[in-house]
């Protein structure tokens, strides 16, 4: 009973003793008046609404304040962390951001009060003595603010820092920008590129696709690339999407019914016209001995794969391979159209498995000597799918799901994994001599790995994926909703280059160029690497 007793004075003796720390701390910190600027400042080329601006800037001694809110923070290429023992640091780093505006409904007063902190602060590592300083950091609406002064944004961060008295204040940080790109509306409805230069979209007026390209400098000045009517026998489908090819602008949609329909490919010239160049369920290639096509229509047949070439101005189509064999389809992916189907010179490695198919039959890899129409299988192991990249082959195995290599003949295979792949395709890529792969969780997300044949495969990235993409010797990497970016860039290495914090709902990338339709409002924005 006595040590109850006990227990409950201590307790209340360290709460009371906690509430006096508490209460001379909270003394400590000095109220001061600020306004709110009544001159213009621009951020980054944002105009900054204070008026109906949740945080806006304030003034203190003639100084304007910025508020380090997340996205306000990254669009300066900023972060902010705080801890009980380190206090808040302000750290320069490698993101990115939209300007969000935090804009209310409630007309902000001319005037409010803020208060000085006293907890520890340090700017890019550099210790600050609040206390001390002529222009010391503020909290207000339970944010801290930081001063513009030329000693934060000039010394410390190597921002652009200009006044004018009509133009006002105007700060420029030297982290790539999320810029909106002024296109029409509907254009973030359907698929959306960037390509040399132009920018490609979509437009469906009522059951016509209109594809329209506009240069980035006269966005208003639309030019028709290509017009269609959208078959509606089967449902409206409108779905359009681009990619590039053998270093030129495509797009395809599908036409008619799931069985009866077909996908049409679509490419676009210099000029910016675009002509069809193939339709059907098929998979193309282009060779110095003609056009390669691999039909995958119902019903599924073997002899699918034929070379076509001009002769005398008329297309004309020979059947090549093993006539007893059934090309590029996928049996472990449901029969699913596959995309491993690699030429290099007049050689083509291609996935394919016997016809008629047995309940047994797996996929093997082929190469086919076009010249000699000479048909050699290299692996005796069924094959999810495959890449080839600088001589090698990259597969996965139906057996274990690990992803290997081998010599272009099948010898010297290694196993390159520690973790089971899923059996898609885009999973897996190298990069200047680093091999990445995904794995995917019970849920289908995806996390990425970097081959380490040494030791243990590093896991490069904790955040779930949707996809990757690579360019330029990077890996672009979209990720899920709800996770704290939308978009990491990664080096060659699997360093990072750049987190932009807005979620997406689809991307293309060009050379250094990220287009990004927004999830939350299918707004188009562009990001440029180089501009950093």
């Amino acid at each position: 009973m006595r040590k109850k007793i006990f227990t409950l004075v201590l307790v209340f003796v360290v709460c009371l003793s906690f509430i006096l720390v508490a209460k001379e701390s909270f003394a400590v910190e000095k109220s001061v008046k600020v306004r709110l600027p009544k001159f213009n400042v621009t951020i980054n080329e944002n105009k900054i609404d204070n008026l109906y601006r949740e945080y806006p800037l304030l003034v203190y001694k003639d100084m304007t304040y910025f508020p380090m809110t997340w996205y306000d923070c990254r669009l300066l290429g900023l972060e902010t962390k705080w801890t009980q023992n380190e206090g808040f640091e302000i750290i320069q780093s490698k993101v990115t951001s939209s300007y969000v505006q935090y804009k209310t409904k409630h007309k902000n007063r001319n005037s409010y009060n803020a208060t000085i902190p006293t907890f520890k602060i340090t700017a890019n590592g550099n210790s600050i003595d609040n206390s001390k300083e002529e222009y010391p950091l503020l909290s207000f609406n339970n944010v801290t603010y930081f001063p513009l002064t030329w000693k934060f944004a000039h010394d410390t961060f190597g921002w652009e820092y200009v006044w004018d008295k009509s133009k006002g204040l105007m700060i420029k940080s030297n982290n790539p920008q999320v810029k909106t790109v002024n296109l029409p509306k509907y254009a973030g409805e359907n698929d959306v590129a960037v390509f040399n230069g132009y920018y490609y979209f979509v437009e469906t007026v009522n059951k016509t696709n209109k594809v329209y390209r506009v240069k980035d400098s006269n966005i208003y000045n639309k030019e028709l690339v290509y017009s269609y009517e959208i078959d509606t026998h089967y449902g409206f489908n409108n779905s359009l999407t681009f990619y590039k090819a053998d270093k030129a602008l495509w797009f395809y949609y599908h036409s008619g019914g799931a069985a009866m329909g077909q996908d049409v490919y679509c490419k676009v010239n210099d000029e910016g016209k675009a002509t069809v160049e193939e339709s059907g369920y098929l998979d193309f290639k282009n060779t110095s001995n003609g056009t390669l096509k691999i039909y995958q229509g119902y019903p599924k047949s073997g002899a699918n794969f034929f070379l076509s070439s001009k002769q005398g101005g008329i297309d004309k189509e020979k059947s090549i391979g093993n006539p007893n064999l059934i090309y590029r389809w996928n049996i472990q992916e449901g029969y699913n159209s596959d995309k491993s189907t690699t030429v290099i010179n007049d050689k083509v490695y291609i996935l394919a498995y016997t016809y008629p198919i047995k309940d047994s039959e797996q996929s093997y890899i082929y190469k086919i000597d076009l010249n000699k129409d000479e048909t050699i299988k290299i692996t005796n192991f069924g094959v999810e799918n495959f890449k080839i990249i600088n001589n090698k082959i990259y597969y996965l195995k139906d057996e274990d799901k690990y992803l290997y290599s081998s010599d272009l003949d099948g010898t010297n295979e290694k196993k390159l994994s520690d973790n089971k792949l899923s059996g898609y395709y885009d999973r897996y890529c190298e990069v200047d001599g680093n091999i990445y792969y995904t794995v995917s969780n019970k849920d289908g997300n995806l996390k990425l790995y970097k081959v380490d044949t040494a030791n243990e495969d590093t896991l490069v990235l904790k955040d779930h994926l949707k996809n990757i993409k690579i360019e330029n010797n990077k890996i672009i990497c979209t990720l899920l909703s709800g996770e704290d970016y939308g978009i990491k860039v990664l080096d060659k290495s699997g360093d990072l280059n750049l987190a932009i914090t807005d979620q997406v709902s689809d991307s293309f990338v060009d050379d250094d160029k990220i287009i990004i339709i927004s999830e939350s409002d299918k707004s188009i924005k562009i990001v440029d690497l180089k501009s950093s």
